[in-house]
């Protein structure tokens, strides 16, 4: 299957061939690595095989990059270094302006490789790939983004300003939810600020970002100023310890993310840690209903749930609880199918681990006394019966002491909760650790203002269930789910990826000389 989508990409006649240059042309293609501005084969012998969540067919093989292929894409970004950050900031404009447009012009590609990988759906990989793209977009504003301040006669005759420069080597670790749109939070900005980065895209999803490369080869970026490699902790560990990688961007889980902040940061490394979260939604009783049910479905089950902003805890507060049977009617509505199919709504988890840890999770809610108004475990997929499918699933009568309210599950599971006042869900809210997103249902402006003002979390909605910002404003997680002191993309992906240098300059007044123009011919040497 895999073989067949990268002959289609072969076969359109745009002048990419992304295919070729990105795999090898086996029947079971091995991924390549990004290295000095050529894709080349690994010489490893470990290599991780990547399956099609909908049927566990393998399509193709990762490698785990060897010490010297890692050691030659980081000493590629060191010598790319110097002339990029010195290539004026219209030119380094201008490679991202035509960069976007190749995106768009193929986004359709793109979307079929994260959806053979990945497993959403095509409609839900576009939107992966167009979340990506705004970011690129914001980045060809970096001749307004890079702007700095001056202030001239802070005394007699002296002038202090600053300016931003870049600040190096940075590098990128990704995950496997959002194959596009999280590598182009991290390269985009960092490059386009005059740094080179060496990325490390999910070994489960490599083919996107690879792709990606290769558009960005063909929008200009010289040779170097993106490496690529692969693998797992042995590359990790050499992102976070290498002493030319001055800043680490990473999405993922509170274990990993953790222990990248913890060791890049102890070898004296900017990190910015996107982890876990628990992401509450509270609805009051004068919400609108029939808008409430839709965003809620929608939010706790879009993306099979593997979203770190999935809307995956309910707080119905007062006689709303008395919505639940109208929401898991419209739950069961949704087909559940492989990404590729139409109609799907709810495609599959990223692997068989994935689906029994939340089949697991499920089952520890019943056994803890949590009510299961809908289950999704027995889910059956015609000519799928071996993918890694879990439908919709409701657990209600949800208590803060359960396993399945203090994990983050990350699959199609709501847990619901019930309080009987805005104050209650409020407390409930503030006392999880996580502080990535949250949404507030109500019609009522003084609810929602006391809601956005005391809830302990860096993203809310009101009436919005998946509050992610545009470009040009930051991602604001904060709490458990963000460590570091620089968010992800907008004026804070900025600062991350710059440092500021501050001149203060003195020119006296009696210094300046007047002369008058010369019209005589000049000699040499006289």
């Amino acid at each position: 299957m895999a073989a067949i989508l990268l002959r289609s990409l072969l076969n359109k006649k745009a002048p990419l061939q992304l295919g070729r240059m990105c795999y090898s042309s086996s029947s079971s293609p091995t991924t390549k690595l990004f290295i000095d501005g050529k894709f080349v084969e690994s010489n490893t012998s470990e290599w991780i095989e990547i399956h099609n969540p909908a049927t566990n067919v393998v399509v193709g093989r990762v490698p785990k990059a060897t010490q010297e292929e890692m050691l030659a894409a980081v000493d590629s970004c060191s010598r790319a270094f110097k002339s990029w950050s010195e290539t004026s900031i219209l030119s380094r404009q201008q490679i991202f302006l035509r960069y976007q447009q190749l995106i768009k012009d193929n986004i359709k590609e793109l979307s079929k490789m994260i959806t053979l990988e990945q497993g959403k759906t095509l409609a839900d990989a576009e939107g992966d790939v167009f979340r990506g793209l705004q970011v690129v977009e914001h980045a060809c504003s970096i001749t307004s983004l890079m702007l700095g301040e001056t202030l001239p006669s802070i005394t007699k005759d002296m002038d202090t300003y600053t300016y931003r420069l870049p600040i190096g080597v940075c590098a990128g670790i990704a995950p496997f939810n959002f194959p596009a749109m999280i590598p182009l939070w991290m390269f985009p900005i960092g490059m386009v600020c005059g740094n080179t980065y060496l990325m490390k895209p999910s070994e489960r999803v490599p083919g996107c970002t690879m792709l990606l490369a290769k558009m960005l080869q063909d929008a200009g970026a010289p040779d170097g100023t993106l490496n690529i490699i692969h693998g797992q902790h042995a590359a990790v560990n050499f992102i976070c310890d290498h002493p030319a990688i001055k800043a680490i961007s990473f999405v993922g889980s509170n274990q990993a993310g953790e222990y990248i902040y913890e060791r890049g940061s102890k070898n004296g490394k900017r990190v910015q840690s996107n982890m876990g979260a628990k992401n509450h939604g509270v609805v009051m009783p004068d919400a609108n209903k029939e808008n409430t049910i839709n965003q809620l479905v929608g939010a706790a089950f879009g993306a099979a749930g593997q979203r770190c902003m999935a809307l995956s805890t309910a707080i119905f507060v007062g006689e709303s609880r008395d919505w639940l049977p109208e929401l898991v009617e419209r739950s069961k509505s949704l087909c559940v199918n492989a990404g590729d199919q139409p109609g799907a709504d709810v495609g599959p988890l990223i692997s068989p681990e994935a689906k029994n840890r939340v089949e697991s999770l499920i089952q520890s809610g019943v056994e803890e006394g949590a009510k299961l108004l809908l289950d999704g475990r027995k889910v059956n997929v015609k000519g799928y019966e071996n993918g890694n499918f879990v439908g919709p699933t409701i657990l209600g009568k949800v208590t803060p002491e359960m396993t399945c309210y203090k994990e983050e599950i990350f699959g199609p599971v709501l847990v619901v909760l019930e309080a009987d006042s805005l104050d209650e869900a409020i407390s409930l809210i503030n006392r999880n650790p996580y502080g990535n997103g949250t949404a507030i249902f109500t019609t009522n402006g003084a609810t929602a203002r006391k809601y956005t003002h005391e809830v302990d979390v860096g993203q809310i909605g009101v009436n919005v269930p998946i509050p992610v910002p545009l470009p040009m404003f930051s991602f604001t997680g904060s709490r458990g789910s963000f460590r570091g002191d620089t968010n992800f993309y907008g004026k804070q992906g900025i600062q991350f990826y710059t440092q500021v240098k501050t001149v203060t300059s003195q020119w006296k007044a009696e210094d300046a000389t007047v002369t008058s123009p010369a019209v005589t011919m000049p000699t040499m040497g006289r």
